[in-house]
């Protein structure tokens, strides 16, 4: 390769993990103008050409319509024109001096929202529309859940069809505030509310002067200025093999592309499940070797040893290992009209691995309108629920919080070969064969059965009178999570609240006596934290857990434990390193200093800070005070 060639490769890289290009979805209720949106964004932002804008007149004047159709710059299908739906993911490009952008529109009718599902996978923004005159409807609902579901980090609320209430004030506020009160039970943290109207123009590219009530951005601004981060992990090498390549004897190398992290000529890696190990010897590409592979990256991978390697298994780091298991728990969207079968064995195709699975237990059902969770047998067409399943060889995967890349599955009717479901992988459940140091297993006593809780926690809450929650604080020594914990408890005690206050210091008296603080068992302190954070949550409690956890995995471990997204509440509380070494409340940065102790967080050994933690606390910025109220009004 070229060294201009392999400077652009790189460039282009880098543009990419700056994130330079937009990917968004629209959704909503049908009707509601997600494609007449789109081709409006198009239009207005003179992003199409003129003989389609000729093609649309001349159908849109055949049709009867007054006005130009711009939906059927999306609506590509013969079936969708004829009656004005729209059934597929309808993708389009788009550029302004800003930013680059990629559109899947997806359908709005309840028979398709797989296709909704298909689309929002790959978005980093949701753009969710709501029609002004009829309100926030189930299936509005539905793929707001869903967009948190798949970790979109950013969702615009965009009331449309104003015009048909004569731009009222009154009525966006309403919605707002209805969509508002939903939203507070979804894992999202940033939502946008816009009001426009698609089919006028107004605030969808251009400022509206019938809504001068209204004081934020255009549609399209928004989306030219929403601060994007990187959605693909770049710190887990994953890489599913494709196929083994070997045209001759001289040459073996392994394809595929690169699902997480990144890689280099001399890593070392590690193959699953055979668990061996080599190095890596060349990045192969049919434009020349690379001398670092990314995420989507298409390479061939050649290593230094003879290694049995086959198509279905995994490259990763030798000491970063994903969990490897038989038998996991996942949030599953059902997409077929016939209703899931507990009984029936089905195809689980994860990554380049395809397994047989058998869905051994249906946990509950989501009510989509009330996010309530709800006893079942079965999972209807759209339905979501959480599931336990139990494969027939471990696949290799990660927590969907942590790798939606490796998070993630589909599954296959094998009698029709069809798509039924797809699936986010959530808790491990079961022992596993543990393969790497990193590998992380559930240990379970032999001969023992799991005992049912004799009151349930539902009714504990009830009698309690408040809302069973894991508040999480994590941040350096000296940042101050003991000291907010414990004024927070106060204040909530004070209130009538009943909690339970677990600290790092105490367990470590008794408990968790027996762990020292390696990485190995900085671990599996956090793994018996979390299942005895569970258990008080499962009691009715506000547990408040203030414990360094340096490590992202580890803290993504305790999350998975518990039933929905919003009973973990994670508080990074930080302030500036030389802030926490001044306060040294336990001593234990001067004694770092002067060679007594290594391996401090924060002084000599990592910390690896919440990318999207609830709550961040800066301490040096904010009394304690300040911080209790801000956690009360969240929690």
């Amino acid at each position: 390769m070229s060294n201009s060639t392999q400077n652009s490769k790189l460039n282009t890289q880098h543009s990419y993990l700056d994130m330079d290009m937009l990917r968004f979805t629209t959704a909503g209720s049908v009707d509601d103008g997600k494609s007449t949106l789109i081709g409006r964004l198009l239009y207005d932002s003179k992003s199409i050409f003129e003989d389609q804008m000729e093609a649309i007149e001349k159908t849109s004047k055949s049709s009867g319509e007054e006005e130009v159709n711009l939906a059927l710059l999306t609506d590509g299908l013969k079936a969708e024109r004829e009656q004005k739906i729209t059934i597929d993911v309808a993708y389009r490009y788009f550029a302004t001096p800003k930013r680059k952008f990629i559109i899947a529109d997806t359908p709005g009718h309840t028979q398709y929202t797989r296709n909704m599902v298909t689309g929002a996978s790959t978005a980093d923004l949701a753009i969710i529309l709501v029609d002004a005159s009829k309100g926030i409807l189930t299936q509005s609902r539905r793929h707001a859940f869903i967009s948190s579901l798949l970790r979109i980090p950013h969702l615009v609320v965009a009331v449309n069809k104003m015009d048909l209430v004569d731009y009222d004030e009154k009525v966006f506020d309403e919605i707002v505030a209805d969509f508002e009160e939903f939203a507070r039970k979804l894992e999202v943290k940033d939502v946008t509310f816009i009001p426009i109207s698609a089919l006028k123009g107004d605030n969808v590219v251009d400022k509206s002067e019938r809504m001068d009530w209204y004081n934020g951005s255009t549609l399209l601004h928004h989306l030219e200025t929403v601060k994007v981060d990187a959605a693909d992990n770049v710190i887990d090498f994953r890489f599913p093999v494709q196929y083994v390549i070997r045209p001759g004897m001289h040459f073996r190398g392994f394809s595929g592309q690169v699902a997480s992290g990144h890689i280099r000529p001399g890593d070392e890696i590690k193959v699953l499940p055979s668990g061996l190990t080599s190095k890596v010897k060349e990045l192969v590409t049919r434009d020349g070797n690379l001398e670092i592979a990314y995420p989507r990256d298409s390479v061939t991978i050649t290593i230094e040893d003879e290694i049995d390697i086959s198509r279905g298994d995994m490259i990763v780091r030798k000491d970063n290992v994903p969990t490897i298991r038989n038998e996991f728990e996942s949030y599953l969207c059902w997409m077929n009209e016939k209703a899931l079968d507990v009984n029936k064995q089905y195809i689980l195709q994860h990554t380049s691995k395809q397994v047989q699975v058998f869905i051994d237990e249906i946990r509950y059902r989501i009510n989509v309108d009330t996010l309530n969770r709800e006893d079942t047998e079965n999972l209807n067409l759209n339905e979501i629920g959480r599931v336990k399943l139990k494969t027939s060889q471990p696949i290799f995967f990660d927590p969907y919080q942590i790798n939606q890349k490796t998070g993630s599955f589909i599954i296959i009717d094998p009698t029709t070969n069809v798509t039924v479901g797809a699936g986010m992988i959530r808790a491990g459940s079961t022992v596993s064969k543990e393969i790497g140091d990193a590998e992380r297993t559930e240990l379970v006593s032999p001969n023992v059965t799991w005992e049912p809780w004799n009151i349930s926690r539902e009714e504990r809450e009830t009698r309690n009178g408040q809302k069973a929650k894991l508040l999480w604080f994590t941040g350096i020594s000296g940042a101050g999570k003991s000291t907010i914990a414990k004024a927070l408890e106060k204040k909530l005690w004070d209130d009538g609240k009943q909690t339970v206050l677990l600290d790092g210091d105490q367990v470590r008296h008794g408990l968790n006596g027996d762990l020292g603080f390696s990485p190995n068992d900085r671990k599996e302190n956090i793994r018996r934290v979390g299942h005895l954070s569970r258990l008080f949550f499962e009691h009715g409690n506000i547990v408040l857990s203030t414990f360094v956890s340096p490590y992202k995995n580890d803290r993504e471990f305790v999350k998975s434990l518990f039933p929905a997204e919003t009973d973990f509440v994670e508080i990074h509380v930080t302030c500036d390193p030389k802030t926490a070494q001044k306060r040294d409340p336990k001593g234990l940065y001067a004694k770092a200093e002067s060679g007594e102790i290594s391996g401090l967080t924060g002084y000599d050994a990592e910390y690896q800070a919440p990318d999207n933690a609830t709550l961040t606390i800066n301490t040096d910025e904010m009394s304690v005070d300040e911080a209790v109220e801000m956690i009360v009004n969240k929690i």
